[in-house]
């Protein structure tokens, strides 16, 4: 054994007397509890109990999780699809004049013919992974992930169904 490691081993426990330092710093720490507004005072106690919202206000601030961006995209993306599909249909209608039928054939094959491959590959995305990078719970009753505001959590992808049920083939509705 070392003589320092032996000499601290013995003077633990001595009390060494005090110096010119520590008897500034003991004021210092006297002075700052003198000058507490809230000395002698009942302090509000602060409950926790909540969790913090906002996917633990967006993973503390690393910024918008993948689930979430990807949301975001497949909105921006099936919002553009609308625009161009009202378009269209719109489109459709003014040449079809009054001809019900023809205007639905049309509409019909337009919708069918749509390609929605980009949104539908980032729903599918969503889909298998949105549970693990959410953290989505478990039910215990059913042996599924939680519903996610009422709703399951699973999106649909787009199709001429879709499309139809938005822009019915009914030449009077445009």
């Amino acid at each position: 054994m070392e003589k320092a490691e032996r000499d601290a081993i013995l003077r633990q426990g001595v009390v060494l007397p005090e110096t010119p330092r520590d008897r500034r710093e003991r004021a210092a720490l006297e002075e700052d509890l003198r000058s507490i507004p809230l000395r002698g005072k009942r302090i509000a106690l602060r409950l926790r109990n909540f969790l913090p919202l906002a996917d633990a206000y967006l993973a503390a601030t690393r910024g918008p999780m993948p689930y979430m961006l990807r949301l975001r995209e497949i909105e921006q993306q099936t919002a553009d699809h609308v625009e161009l599909l009202s378009d269209a249909w719109r489109a459709l209608a003014e040449d079809s004049g009054d001809d019900d039928g023809g205007f639905a054939r049309a509409w019909e094959a337009a919708a069918s013919g749509w390609s929605f491959r980009s949104v539908n590959d980032l729903i599918e995305h969503h889909n298998r992974w949105y549970p693990i990078e959410s953290g989505l719970a478990m039910d215990p009753k059913t042996g599924d992930y939680a519903l996610v505001n009422g709703r399951h959590y699973r999106l649909e992808p787009l199709d001429a169904g879709w499309v139809l049920q938005r822009f019915p083939p009914v030449l009077s509705a445009s």
